[in-house]
């Protein structure tokens, strides 16, 4: 009963407006039996759904599928395994006669019921056909489509004949060019709008003509009527009848004016990911902002920091509490215009801006504001600033937005917007991409802040720990140079230093720490302490590179178990690991020159750790660079230092520099030396000149590294300023050297010191004789002070101690101490010598 009733209703047609009776609907399922029958397959074919359902669909066909022109159906079991099926089938009518239709066959959805067939959502495939119509209810196509190209809303149609004058278009297409198809009929296109758009339209329809092939173009133009410019997708296609002749051109555009400013402005978000913030400078990153705003989002931007920048650095998060004023300091605009002629406020420049100004607002609510120039709140801030009210009148402003710059939840600045010469106002997706450009270059310009502190930092502590001038003595004439890094690489541990030892002698140091920034500097203040410290223990240079060696290799071993780096995977530090991975893995490595000179001897003797060789200049102006034993960097360990002896003639130059002077990217290091030994070569009036000389001849274009200098002239001490004697190792020998010092004071007009000297050589002297070996020998050097030395050839050295009450002795060198300006002991190649200097003044 169940299956009748569905059969029963079914079986009775639906009304022609409901469309159903117009399509044949069956469902078979796998099997090929037929499920389902609408009221459209009993008009097609004559049978009701009684009579057909449960049939197989094969007994409606009139002959087999594949016979004569019609294509093959696969078998229904084959069925599923294609995804749709169509073509055209011969069917048999209830009365016998054929009648071809065409059939499409899909899937039948699972769970789905079609009409005329039973519930219950059984598999299989749904067959349809559409049902002619009776003759008098068929529509007139011809007038159909017609209708319905003509009144089309969203497709802009435009046919042309030959001559490429216009015919007809669609409702969308008149409207775009303002004028009825009557007012446009026999006009060409370059007649209705003046426009170079039109003229490139037209050339594209003539090569439609003549080639047949289809053109399309994309292009911007003013409609009619319009004050904003419209973005067009253009097909243009050519017309031929049946046969084949030519009748004219058609076009059809499509309005992509959002695409193309959605498009717009993905391009310049993406334009800014690359083009703001190329660089780590405050001003130069602001510039590139307004740059990219310019001209494609407005005609003149303004970026300001606040002024309060500039002695605190630091600001409080959250949007800023701005008072009655606010000072903004101007770093950067861009107009469309040459020079900016826009600009009330000067590049540089602090100006004050009262509360309720635009940026007074922006960066009171930390949010961008839209507005038009015309709102009350701007008039009145205007009408208050003559200069300001002049130039919105001169140039039209007519719409602005400001919006802050703010990065890490830090407001920086406020960035202004303005339209002047683009005739539409901003909109609210204006805003959002002024956001978007303002968030990134605020990031940007927070790290070009944050680094120029932490460079100015570096800077200061670099500068602190150099010597803030050359010490005076009499061994040579010194004159130095000091250039940080530029701004990318930032400063780095280059360092010099001119250090005063015994006996009139002089040691010239540069060394060159690994890496940039306050960590390679503060290394470089550890280690010029250290180089002084051993300096003023008279080590020679190889053994004074050794113990900096050992102390690099302990810095490195704290640095890396700060870190988090175990004793036994800590790798060794080499000189030509990169400074950004000697940073970020806390390794410590340098190199360093060593030179000793002593005045009186003229004997210079030099070690390098892995340093670039000096340059000696002789008197006659030749040039060489030291055949000095390289030595490994600083901080490898375990691998000795060799030392190089040699004389230098009074007057030569001893060039001393860092790798940053003669090595760069552009050049090669041979390169570097030849300029190096040229500008040394060439005449100077005095080492202050020549160091300038030669920063300017042989610094590289772009440095990428510190660069430390030193140049010393050499000097040589009169013969007559020093006096030495070998003292036999016998206690009466002390009285006879004890004369011969007070004879060669009177000599030199030092009677004053006559007694200090006197009390000097008696303890220095007798204490060789007593616990020294000999050779002894007494030295006197006359030079800016006066030193007395003794030399023997025991390496056991003196201490001071302070004598207890009943000690006979042990109060010498105490005496020796507190009477002298300085003391001490250095060791020689044959044993050591012992020095007390004092001060002396020449007698009037």
């Amino acid at each position: 009963m169940e299956r009748r009733a569905v059969d029963d209703q079914e079986s009775s047609p639906r009304p022609d407006g409901a469309g159903g009776a117009l399509t044949a609907r069956a469902t078979v399922d796998e099997h090929g039996i037929v499920t389902g029958w609408n009221a459209g397959a009993e008009r097609l074919l004559g049978y009701s759904a009684a009579q057909i359902l449960g049939r197989a669909a094969a007994s409606l066909l009139a002959e087999d599928p594949g016979t004569g022109d019609l294509p093959p159906l696969p078998p229904f079991s084959e069925l599923p395994e294609l995804p749709r099926w169509n073509g055209t089938l011969a069917l048999r009518h209830l009365d016998g006669h054929r009648v071809e239709a065409r059939v499409l066959a899909h899937h039948r959805t699972p769970g789905r019921t079609e009409e005329g067939a039973p519930g219950g959502g059984m598999c299989g495939w749904v067959l349809v056909s559409a049902v002619p119509g009776p003759a008098q209810a068929r529509t007139d196509d011809d007038a159909l489509v017609r209708r319905g190209f003509l009144d089309s809303p969203c497709c802009s149609t435009s046919v042309y004949d030959t001559d490429l004058r216009f015919r007809r278009s669609t409702q969308s297409g008149r409207g775009v060019l303002g004028m009825s198809d009557d007012d446009l009929r026999g006009l060409r296109l370059t007649d209705v709008l003046d426009d170079p758009v039109a003229e490139k339209v037209e050339r594209a329809m003539r090569r439609v003509l003549e080639t047949g092939e289809t053109q399309y173009l994309e292009n911007r133009a003013l409609a009619p009527g319009e004050g904003r410019d419209h973005a067009w997708s253009v097909h243009l296609y050519r017309l031929a009848d049946p046969d084949g002749r030519v009748l004219g051109v058609a076009t059809t555009g499509h309005d992509m004016t959002e695409q193309y400013w959605a498009r717009k402005r993905l391009q310049l978000i993406a334009g800014a990911g690359t083009r703001i913030g190329s660089t780590l400078d405050v001003t130069r990153t602001a510039q590139e902002l307004a740059n990219v705003a310019v001209p494609d989002l407005a005609d003149f931007v303004s970026v300001d920091l606040l002024a309060s920048l500039d002695d605190a650095p630091e600001q409080p998060p959250g949007p800023l509490a701005v008072g009655d004023s606010l000072e903004l300091r101007r770093i950067a605009h861009e107009s469309v215009f040459p020079d900016v002629p826009e600009a009330v406020v000067a590049l540089g420049e602090v100006d004050t801006y009262p509360e309720g100004s635009p940026p007074a607002e922006s960066l009171r609510t930390g949010r961008a504001v839209l507005h038009r120039v015309t709102e009350e709140a701007i008039a009145d801030w205007v009408a208050e600033d003559p200069r300001r009210s002049a130039r919105i009148r001169e140039f039209g402003f007519h719409s602005a937005m400001t919006v802050p710059l703010s990065a890490r939840g830090t407001t920086l600045g406020v960035v202004a917007f303005a339209r002047h010469r683009h005739p539409d106002p901003f909109e609210q997706d204006d805003l959002v991409l002024a956001e978007e450009l303002a968030a990134r270059a605020a990031v940007c310009i927070d790290n070009a802040l944050r680094y120029t502190r932490e460079r100015a930092t570096a800077v200061t502590l670099q500068r602190s720990l150099l010597p803030q001038g050359l010490p005076e003595q009499a061994a040579v004439e010194a004159a130095s140079r000091y250039l940080p890094a530029g701004a990318r690489a930032g400063v780095g541990g280059d360092w010099f230093d001119v250090i005063p030892l015994s006996g009139a002698r002089v040691a010239l140091v540069v060394g060159d720490v690994v890496g940039h920034g306050i960590h390679a500097s503060a290394t470089m203040g550890r280690l010029r302490t250290a180089v002084r410290t051993l300096a003023d223990i008279d080590l020679p240079p190889d053994e004074l590179l050794t113990h900096l060696d050992d102390l690099v290799g302990r810095l490195a071993t704290e640095a890396e178990g700060a870190l988090g780096v175990p004793p036994d995977r800590a790798r060794p530090r080499a000189r030509g690991r990169s400074a950004a991975e000697g940073e970020s893995r806390g390794d410590v490595g340098a190199t360093c020159l060593y030179a000793v000179y002593d005045p009186v001897s003229r004997r210079c003797c030099l070690a390098r750790a892995g340093h670039p060789p000096p340059a000696v200049v002789s008197p006659d102006g030749t040039v060489e660079l030291l055949d000095l034993p390289a030595g490994p960097p600083l901080g490898l360990g375990g691998l000795p230092f060799e030392s190089l002896d040699i004389e230098l003639p009074e007057g030569s130059l001893l060039a001393l520099y860092t790798d940053g002077l003669i090595e760069s990217r552009d050049s090669d290091l041979d390169e570097g030396t030849s300029r190096l030994r040229r500008a040394l070569a060439a005449p100077a009036a005095s080492l202050d000149a020549l160091c300038d000389s030669v920063l300017a001849a042989v610094l590289p274009r772009r440095p990428t590294d510190d660069v430390a200098l030193l140049i010393a002239r050499t000097r040589a001490l009169d013969a007559d300023r020093v006096a030495a004697w070998d003292v036999p190792p016998e206690p009466s020998a002390v009285s006879e050297v004890r004369k011969n010092a007070l004879r060669r004071l009177t000599d030199w007009g030092l009677s004053d010191a006559a007694f200090v000297t006197e009390l000097v050589v008696s303890e220095l002297v007798t204490n060789a004789i007593r616990h020294a070996t000999p050779p002894i020998q007494l030295r006197l050097i006359h030079d800016r002070t006066l030193i007395c030395e003794v030399s023997d050839a025991s390496s056991t050295a003196p201490h001071m101690r302070r004598a207890r009450t009943y000690d006979e002795g042990g109060r010498g060198l105490l005496l020796v101490a507190q009477l002298t300006q300085r003391w001490g002991t250095r060791p020689t190649p044959t044993g050591k010598t012992i020095w007390a200097e004092q001060s002396v003044e020449p007698e009037l």
